[in-house]
Formats: C-alpha cells, sequence, structure tokens
C-alpha cells in the first residue's frame, strides 16, 4: 500500500503552495488516476512517490515505510517510470532502452534479452524487426510503447505514468489506452497514472483522484465520481469533458457499428453514453437497439473513435 499523510509541498520563491495536507492511500495491484486542470498539483505528487521532488513535510510511505528511509536507487529500481516525452536513449538499440533497469540490477545477458523481447511481443512490436532498431527509426506510437515495456522490464512493484498519450494523436492514443489496460490486468501492478483529461481518466481508472491548486478534491471509483460528484468543481470539471447526459445513438449515428440480427440488445439508443463505458470496461461490445428497432453492435473501438473526435 502506498499512503500520503499529511504532505505539503511548498516552492520558497513565491511562497507558493503546490500540495495543501495531501491524504490519500493507494491499494496494491490499483489502477489509481491522478486527474486535474494545470497547476492542481497531480504530477508534484507522483514526482514525490519517486523523490523526484522532496515534500516540505508530512509522510509518504511505500508498504508501511517512509520513502525517505529507503535506499533512493534501490528504491527508483523497484518503480516504473513513463514519461510525456517517451526519452528512450538515442544511442541505444530498442533492447538495450528495455534492458536498463535490468541491467542495472544485474541481471544476466541472456535473461535480459528475453525479457526485452517477450515485453515486445506484449506490445505488439515483433522482436526480430524491431530489438536491434534505433529509436529514431520508430513512430511516436511504437517509441511509446517501448518506454512502457521499458518500465515493466524489470518486474516492478509500481509504475508512474505522467501524461503518457497527451502528445499523441486520437488513434494511437485510444491504442495505448487500450494496451496499457491489457498490461495492468496481466502482470497485477501498481499503476499511477496523471491525466488532465477525464474522458481518459474515466477510460482506465479503477480508482479515481480528483485534485485542484494542490487539494484533493474527491477520490472514488468512475461511479460514484459519476452519480455522486462531492462540490462544484467536480461536477462542473466532471460536466465540461465527460459524455454522460449524450445518447448513445451520438455513436450509431457517427461511427459504421455493425448491425446484428437475432439478439437481444442491451441498451437503447437513447441510455447515456456512459452506461455504454460502464459496460464496455469490461466487455469488447455491447448490443444496442436503435429507435426502428435494429439492433447494432456497439465497441469499445466505436466509442474511444467517438470521444477523440469529440475531443479535436
Amino acid at each position: 500500500m502506498i499512503e500520503f499523510k499529511h504532505v505539503y509541498k511548498n516552492y520558497d520563491k513565491n511562497d507558493n503552495t503546490a500540495i495543501n495536507d495531501l491524504n490519500l492511500e493507494i491499494e496494491d495491484g490499483d489502477f489509481f488516476v491522478l486527474v486535474g486542470p494545470s497547476g492542481s498539483g497531480k504530477t508534484t505528487t507522483l514526482k514525490m512517490l519517486n523523490r523526484l521532488i522532496r515534500q516540505t513535510s508530512g509522510d509518504i510511505l511505500v508498504d508501511g515505510k517512509r520513502i525517505d528511509d529507503y535506499n533512493l536507487r534501490e528504491m527508483r529500481l523497484q518503480m516504473g517510470y513513463v514519461l510525456q516525452n517517451i526519452a528512450l536513449f538515442p544511442n541505444m538499440t530498442i533492447e538495450e532502452n528495455i534492458t536498463i533497469q535490468p541491467e542495472s540490477l544485474k541481471w544476466s545477458k541472456e535473461r535480459r534479452h528475453q525479457v526485452a523481447w517477450d515485453l515486445l511481443k506484449k506490445v505488439g512490436l515483433n522482436p526480430l524487426k524491431y530489438a536491434k532498431r534505433m529509436p529514431s527509426e520508430l513512430s511516436g506510437g511504437e517509441q511509446q510503447r517501448v518506454g512502457i515495456v521499458r518500465a515493466l522490464a524489470s518486474n516492478p512493484k509500481i509504475v508512474l505514468m505522467d501524461e503518457p498519450f497527451s502528445a499523441l494523436d486520437p488513434i494511437s492514443r485510444n491504442q495505448l489506452q487500450e494496451l496499457v489496460l491489457k498490461l495492468h490486468k496481466e502482470t497485477k501492478m501498481t499503476f499511477i497514472f496523471v491525466t488532465h483529461d477525464m474522458n481518459e481518466a474515466l477510460r482506465l481508472g479503477n480508482t479515481i483522484a480528483i485534485m485542484r491548486t494542490g487539494h484533493l478534491e474527491q477520490i472514488g471509483s468512475r461511479d460514484e465520481i459519476i452519480n455522486n460528484p462531492k462540490n462544484s468543481f467536480v461536477n462542473g470539471f466532471f460536466k465540461n469533458q465527460h459524455n454522460d447526459d449524450k445518447k448513445i445513438k451520438l455513436i450509431i449515428d457517427s461511427q459504421k457499428c455493425q448491425e446484428i440480427h437475432d439478439q437481444i440488445p442491451e441498451l437503447s439508443e437513447e441510455d447515456n453514453i456512459s452506461d455504454l463505458a460502464h459496460l464496455l470496461k469490461n466487455k469488447e461490445f455491447v448490443l444496442i437497439k436503435s429507435s426502428d428497432n435494429k439492433v447494432w453492435k456497439v465497441t469499445t473501438k466505436c466509442l474511444l473513435n467517438y470521444l477523440a473526435r469529440e475531443a479535436e
């Protein structure tokens, strides 16, 4: 478990309080999302966890032990970190980039090689084709896939992700959202993900923490955030970004959905998109009944393509 207990972060120059009395718990194996507007303190919170930024006061604990009491190098070797700007080493091959932490942990060359190849396969990059390439030979989306598996290579308990998809095009972003959900399910690691996009937070998070100006405004499950916003800020921030009041009909009309015959629909086109998104968290598609009594197969891809277009 990760715990923040009465954590503050002040920057002396402008007497600026970036984090103000932060208290939260992150359970082992959770997909935990920190979301909020720019300047809300979410990235500062993430960086305090691996001591890239030191808290001014308060305690941060991992498995009951203060992070200040861990050996810094050893602690960081047990945490994966995925950045927005990818930050692959340009003079190293893809395989060498992936195995930086395992090499620091003194894994054998054979074990490092096997881990790199296994992870490349997991993210759809053929190691025969990609392992010996240089980062400059890959697209932005491919580089970010490598950045993700590099964070997983040493089998860390915790993986930190700081707006890793915000610089990508909508299609690449949607593909990588699906990928990290798959990897989280497979690895059972604790993922802590920072984003300013509420739609992304709702898509990914088992637990969502909404922040503003260094304060934790609300923390809860997706359904709790949707149905019981704690205050006007949460309600306003959420309403400005999500599609709770929009109908599934918009997706059917705008996407090329497949018509299905002789199957029982689960929702109607007049149900809310939020209801559809809830079902799609654990399914590949949902059957929707339209006003003319046709039944349409609406997939996760249809929903994400619609959301990506709305975000443009």
